[in-house]
């Protein structure tokens, strides 16, 4: 076995070491919680990066393949409660895979046909189709209520039958290590990389003999399979399926964690995933305007870290490896000072503006990091104001700094380490 090979395994028998340590370090039941939320978010987005990152079709509508495929699975799980057919829930997954799979294979023949703009905008159309029919089709989707289950009524394997928390989040994580690793693999294989010549240069492609609609296509299929693989554990989790996981919504979060964590590398969804998943409940118990936390996240990332974080952490590898790291972290240091400021001022005026304008029965008297103010003061705003123009100032002055830090330091690694 060659050594990168021998290193890709290792890398992979790394994360399922991590994977099943993890109960063990954070075990108590919000935290089981929230790394199962993590553990099928994590395949959601991979399977959009398989569209977005892989093959170049920006989706607006990627949530119906999760929401239907949970549904199915929603549904799968009563059937066979009630009949009581001997059918683990350890399979149920596949359930929301193959539903999936089925309908991508139906909006997907129309969809691919066109690529760039025209393909975003059908994905939303199909999209905000689908969100209609689930209040049309009570039968189905079941109407404002959703679809109850039970994961317990399936047939026991090895004695679990998956009602502690505990149980749920090693199937899910399970499920997610396999996905994880089927979804690589797909990206190292003729198909894959012929996904990555369409996104690049779809005319040559064609002029070497491949149908860039039918590469479109079959990506897209892998897609819709493995977003119902994730939205048939999002059921398996909730033991509840409504109208809400088709609509815009889902699709506008996994779009986010795809481009924060950054859609040109194939980690970078899963550290998108597990940030905004942090975020989404952690910022949520704390604040009423987390969302506009995270908009404010995507687009500064889109404007001055367009790569994501996957990126912004690949970029340090280099350095790591020659040794050049020593050089560049005193700059970086420095950065995180005004970076800091600025962060605190952005917070304060979030927080200080919502309480104004939602909160507003409370009273001006409020709290935050610490601090007691009035939030309609002239002194509390003039502070704000004044934490921001030092940290715009403070992150304007250090910015050429840490460029000149990162491009010298990189270049000393090219050279071939420290003592070059």
């Amino acid at each position: 076995m060659s050594t990168p090979a021998r290193a890709q395994w290792l890398l992979w028998a790394g994360v399922a070491v991590v994977l099943a340590l993890l109960p063990l370090i954070f075990s108590s039941g919000a935290s089981l919680t929230m790394m199962s939320l993590m553990g099928f978010a994590i395949v959601f987005a991979l399977s959009y990066n398989m569209l977005l990152g892989q093959t170049g079709m920006l989706s607006f509508g990627h949530a119906v393949y999760y929401g239907l495929g949970g549904f199915m699975t929603a549904h799968a799980l009563n059937v066979v409660g009630a009949g009581k057919w001997p059918i683990p829930l350890l399979v149920m997954p596949l359930v929301g895979g193959l539903a999936g799979l089925a309908f991508a294979m139906i909006f997907g023949w129309a969809s691919t046909k066109r690529a760039g703009t025209a393909f975003a905008m059908i994905s939303l159309g199909v999209g905000e189709l689908v969100a209609a029919c689930s209040l049309i089709l009570k039968g189905f989707f079941g109407g404002e209520g959703g679809i109850s289950t039970s994961r317990t009524a399936t047939l026991k394997v090895f004695g679990l039958g998956f009602g502690p928390q505990i149980q749920v989040y090693y199937l899910i994580a399970a499920w997610c290590l396999l996905c994880m690793g089927a979804m690589y693999a797909f990206t190292r294989t003729p198909l894959g990389r012929m996904c990555n010549a369409v996104r690049e240069n779809p005319e040559r492609a064609e002029f070497v003999g491949y149908s860039t609609q039918m590469v479109r296509f079959i990506a897209f299929c892998v897609s819709g399979f493995f977003a119902g693989v994730a939205g048939g554990l999002a059921a398996i989790h909730y033991e509840i399926v409504t109208s809400s996981v088709v609509g815009a919504g889902p699709s506008g979060f996994v779009l986010l964690m795809a481009y924060i964590g950054g859609v040109g590398f194939f980690f970078g969804p899963v550290i998108g995933a597990v940030l905004m998943t942090a975020l989404q409940i952690s910022l949520s118990d704390y604040t009423g305007a987390w969302l506009l936390y995270v908009g404010l996240m995507f687009v500064l990332m889109v404007m001055f870290v367009p790569w994501g974080l996957g990126g912004l952490l690949l970029m340090q590898r280099p350095l790591l490896h020659g040794g050049a790291w020593r050089r560049v972290l005193p700059v970086y240091g420095l950065a995180a000072l005004p970076m800091a400021v600025l962060g605190i001022g952005l917070v304060a005026l979030v927080e200080t503006a919502h309480h104004l304008l939602v909160k507003a029965t409370e009273g001006p008297a409020m709290r935050l990091l610490g601090v007691s103010y009035d939030a309609r003061s002239a002194v509390a705003w003039l502070a704000i104001v004044g934490l921001l123009a030092i940290g715009l100032l403070g992150v304007r002055l250090v910015a050429p700094r840490v460029s000149a830090a990162y491009h010298g330091a990189a270049q000393q690694a090219r050279r071939g380490g420290t003592g070059a």
